[in-house]
């Protein structure tokens, strides 16, 4: 429940590799919001083999953002699970036309977004390896897996993304930049956006729980900010 008793419904959004996935578990963790990524919905669906999935791996592997009906469709379906808990979206809304969708079934109380340096994340994504059938996300510089190249838990090889590549982070982050922010301006009219600047997840993090603290209970009254 919301701050003031009502379900709570908030976005968090950010650029490929701007940290969103690390801040949404420290937010789960510490508030009473459930995370709903659409990367996870998609990593799912691709490794099924449904329709969406092969989909959405053609547009990935090329760099391009998945298009609006595809994935307005795949998220508005599986949210209509999720009527009775407050939510975090991750990576959804990425297009007006997804937030204007997502508007009319799904009503937004808070957008929290991260605002990067490109390098820094160019940097990060760059050491960035994965566990592709759990998802489990290790980076060189600062995560390293316990053996090179394998996944801690299975033991099995690690790989970098398609879409990590120095050749296809380009286009996807320029794609990424072009498509949202007609998003946070949307959000921004709406009077729900509020921005996070900085280069580390663990610098941002304090001000988001200040902000948070004010909108949403926690798991723990007592809990500290520490991640």
């Amino acid at each position: 429940m919301g701050a003031s008793g009502r379900l709570l419904h908030a976005v968090l959004m950010g650029a490929p590799g701007s940290g969103k996935h690390t801040l949404a578990l420290r937010i789960t963790k510490h508030f009473q919001l459930q995370k709903f990524s659409s990367g996870d919905l998609l990593r799912d669906n691709m490794l099924r083999g449904t329709e969406f999935g092969v989909l959405a791996k053609v547009f990935m592997d090329q760099g391009k953002l998945i298009p609006d009906d595809i994935m307005t469709r795949l998220t508005l379906h599986e949210l209509k699970n999720f009527t009775q808990e407050s939510r975090l979206l991750c990576g959804f809304p990425r297009t007006l036309r997804q937030a204007k969708a997502l508007e009319r079934v799904y009503q937004i109380h808070l957008v929290m977004n991260l605002n990067v340096p490109v390098e820094v994340i160019r940097q990060r994504l760059s050491a960035r390896w994965i566990h592709p059938s759990s998802g489990r996300v290790y980076n060189l510089e600062f995560n390293p897996p316990k053996a090179v190249g394998l996944d801690d838990q299975t033991g099995e090889p690690l790989v970098q993304r398609e879409d990590d590549r120095p050749e296809t982070l380009t286009k996807r982050l320029k794609a990424y930049e072009d498509q949202t922010k007609p998003v946070l301006e949307y959000y921004r009219r709406k009077g729900v956006l509020e921005t996070f600047s900085g280069t580390e997840t663990d610098k941002i993090w304090p001000y988001v729980h200040a902000f948070l603290q004010t909108k949403v209970p926690q798991i723990d009254q007592k809990a500290s900010v520490t991640p």
